[in-house]
């Protein structure tokens, strides 16, 4: 069965509630952080236990998301975990109190519940590292930062019961760096096995296009994303471009997931209606390339929500949406119910 997902943040549907009574719903569900400025500048006593405090909530938050998840049709039955459930987890500064025994003990029971929850539902899984994690990096500090940021996720992920066999969980990144995808390989030993076990590589918008994901698919599985296609290649992607089928088989069996999104809602004010194809040449006589990198609300085009759902049969499709569940809710119940 095909699945939709959305990322990270829960939004409630009753968006006419004001904002305070919004922010205490959803903050049950969603995770909360802090900065490294703060923890520096408390106590190490006050550090710690904020630290614990945040970690504790945030894994009660993902299990309460998770718990919503399960309510919804089959189909819903995707998520993208939040990369903040463990804050300044691979920071040098602060790494240390994660490895205490009541850290780690909390660690141990919560992400296991979390595994085994999502395992039970069918609730298929990921995480997305930002945009700091730069692996094919030319600077030597920022490579050793992002191998210890991608291993953050691949603690986690080996926490909640997953990265023991090929892509049983998605942990994907850009390629991004000017070393590009040889400066990956030259880390790729580097990684764990559980890191290497879930990776994937997703084509971004500016300089590393789907060509270039593909050119790494012997060490991992491609994540395609049709929105950047759209703004790096000028046009939509043919659903029967043969690349698709490379993408694909990069999976090695596995349903492949692809991304999703559409620009900002403001261009129907300049004429591009929902109906309509949205032409890459025509958008730029107007707007500037960078506005068409944002993400809607929701998934306003119907052109291209057309266009997307052809991809569906071969597919699972993670929503990037600002209104986050409440935009994959619409597109399923306007194209799937």
């Amino acid at each position: 069965m095909p699945r939709l997902g959305f990322a990270c943040m829960y939004r409630h549907p009753h968006r006419s509630l004001s904002v305070k009574e919004l922010e205490t719903i959803e903050r049950t569900f969603n995770p909360r952080s802090t900065t490294l400025r703060w923890v520096s500048g408390a106590s190490r006593e006050a550090a710690r236990n904020k630290l614990l405090e945040l970690a504790e909530h945030n894994l009660q938050a993902q299990l309460r998301l998770l718990d919503y998840v399960a309510q919804l049709p089959q189909a819903l039955r995707m998520l993208r975990l939040s990369s903040d459930l463990l804050p300044l987890y691979s920071h040098p500064s602060v790494a240390h109190v994660y490895r205490e025994a009541d850290f780690q003990a909390l660690m141990a029971v919560r992400f296991a519940a979390i595994g085994a929850f999502a395992r039970a539902r069918q609730i298929r899984l990921s995480f997305h590292p930002g945009q700091y994690c730069v692996l094919g990096s030319d600077r030597p500090e920022v490579v050793e930062n992002s191998l210890a940021e991608f291993e953050y996720h691949a603690d986690m992920i080996r926490m909640m019961g997953y990265g023991q066999v090929f892509q049983d969980f998605k942990c994907n990144v850009h390629i991004a760096g000017r070393l590009g995808g040889a400066g990956i390989r030259t880390v790729w030993p580097r990684l764990s096995e559980v890191a290497r076990n879930v990776i994937t590589f997703e084509n971004d918008e500016k300089t590393y296009g789907l060509d270039d994901c593909l050119a790494l698919a012997d060490l991992a599985p491609v994540v395609l994303d049709i929105h950047h296609c759209w703004i790096h290649e000028g046009d939509y992607i043919d659903p029967g471009d043969t690349r698709v089928e490379r993408v694909i088989e990069s999976w090695r069996g596995v349903r492949p997931t692809m991304h999703y999104s559409q620009p900002p809602e403001h261009l129907q004010a300049l004429g591009f209606g929902p109906d309509r194809k949205l032409v890459i040449g025509e958008l730029l006589e107007q707007v500037n390339k960078r506005d068409l990198y944002a993400h809607s609300a929701r998934m306003w085009n119907r052109w291209t929500n057309r266009y997307a759902l052809q991809f569906l049969d071969r597919f699972d499709i993670m929503f990037e949406s600002k209104d986050k569940n409440l935009a994959t809710l619409d597109y399923f119940n306007d194209y799937l119910a």
